[in-house]
């Protein structure tokens, strides 16, 4: 028989090492391959951390060469391999008081109690293709920082604009929207320019569609960049905006932008009818494929200010209260709502996002139609300047806000922050 001896024979299991060590006892038998174990513990496993035997010149680990039968059999003898012991239990801060449990079944923090129990239970999630990115462009071949917006430009559309869109594409935002600021003696009353087919948002949508046909590229459907008024609409001599005229210039600018290879027109004017009229003038010149996303609840808020410095395009007398909607209001939503499902769009969008998440939620639970929000550009200025401030960790804010709409129940969100997001998103160091 041979004698019993001392064997330390570490073993792998996935990624955690473990070392076995067979103590010496009288009733050991190694004189064949099977063995017997008497009822004393024989098998004492700890873990070991990689390296743990780096210089100790055992070399690479070793199973037991037990059979599975043998293993079974020496737990069914009493011979279990010891495992490392129950931690023990943390002690509690000095001057702690001694308390019974309270007698409470259901306890929410044990779904709270660690990053992988909170990951598992997480119930909304948000990833770069939740994002489309809001790009401005101008004719200049430089391009030009936004005072009120940091980090934003007017992007020069031939070359500025290409690099911002791959950068977009390379942490996975592959879906933006175009935002033109237009020379002044271009814009017109009438605003006639929108539905120039060589003008600036068709020819940014050709050099785009040329370089990256997957794109997703939004539009938006409006007169204000190119009206010398500044308003959505054409205005009349005594101040009034006009409705269904306006309508006929939007069709005009949506076709436009269809036929330079849009993905998605996005009236943003709040005129009567639009969406319905939109839909009829996109199928009649074969344009069925392309969606409309509508700016259904667009709230007449003072969170554009910035924005509008970035298109040159504030009203140029009056304000936009006779055809954006109430910030006080919340039942008219759905009147809008129930008007542009009516009238065929695909998408609803709710303008601005964070102060209107009960907006977002309402036309969510109220619609199967995916639902947008825009963070809008005095959302994305506060934030950007309470971080230069020190006053917020930007990040985290700008993370938890984006994550805020998606709770809300915004399929996909507009927003300034969408490169640096989805940096975040992707781990990327900036």
């Amino acid at each position: 028989m041979a004698s019993a001896a001392m064997l330390n024979s570490p073993c792998n299991i996935g990624a955690v090492k473990f070392e076995v060590t067979v103590k010496p006892s009288p009733n050991l038998l190694c004189a064949r391959p099977s063995i017997r174990l008497n009822r004393r513990r024989v098998l004492t496993i700890r873990s070991s951390n990689e390296g743990h035997d780096k210089g100790s010149g055992s070399g690479p680990l070793r199973k037991m060469g037990l059979s599975d039968e043998e293993c079974e059999a020496a737990v069914v003898a009493g011979n279990a391999p010891e495992a490392p012991p129950v931690p023990p239990k943390p002690a509690a801060p000095a001057g702690t008081p001694i308390v019974s449990s309270l007698p409470i079944n259901r306890r929410p923090r044990r779904n709270r109690r660690s990053p992988a129990v909170r990951a598992a239970f997480q119930e909304t999630n948000i990833s770069p293709a939740n994002l489309v990115y809001p790009l401005f462009i101008h004719e200049g071949e430089e391009d030009t920082p936004i005072g009120a917006m940091p980090g934003c430009y007017r992007l020069g559309w031939r070359h500025g604009l290409v690099e911002e869109v791959s950068k977009a594409r390379d942490v996975g935002v592959n879906s933006i929207v175009l935002f033109p600021k237009v020379p002044d003696a271009l814009k017109t009353s009438t605003g006639d320019e929108a539905y120039n087919e060589n003008g600036l948002v068709p020819r940014a949508i050709r050099l785009l569609k040329d370089k990256y046909p997957d794109l997703v590229i939004y539009t938006d459907v409006a007169l204000d960049p190119y009206s010398s008024d500044g308003h959505d609409g054409i205005v009349r001599e005594d101040g009034v905006i006009m409705n269904d005229e306006t309508v006929h210039q939007l069709c005009k600018q949506a076709v436009a932008q269809a036929r330079a290879g849009a993905d998605v027109v996005s009236p943003s004017d709040m005129m009567d009818g639009r969406v319905g009229a939109i839909r009829a003038a996109l199928d009649a010149e074969g344009f069925q494929h392309v969606s409309i996303m509508s700016y259904t609840a667009k709230y007449a808020s003072s969170f554009y200010g910035p924005f509008r410095e970035a298109l040159d395009s504030n009203p140029r007398f009056g304000d936009k209260k006779t055809y954006q909607m109430n910030p006080a209001n919340y039942r008219e939503a759905l009147v809008e709502l129930q008007a542009d499902e009516s009238e065929g769009a695909d998408i609803l969008l709710v303008k601005p996002g964070l102060p209107y998440l009960d907006i977002i939620r309402l036309l969510r639970d109220k619609s199967a139609l995916p639902i947008a929000a825009y963070q809008v550009s005095g959302e994305y200025s506060m934030i950007k300047a309470g971080g230069v401030l020190k006053m917020i960790d930007e990040e985290r804010v700008m993370m938890e806000s984006l994550m805020c709409l998606r709770r809300a129940g915004a399929d996909i969100i507009l927003t300034y922050f969408a490169l640096q997001a989805g940096r975040c998103l992707c781990g990327e160091k900036r």
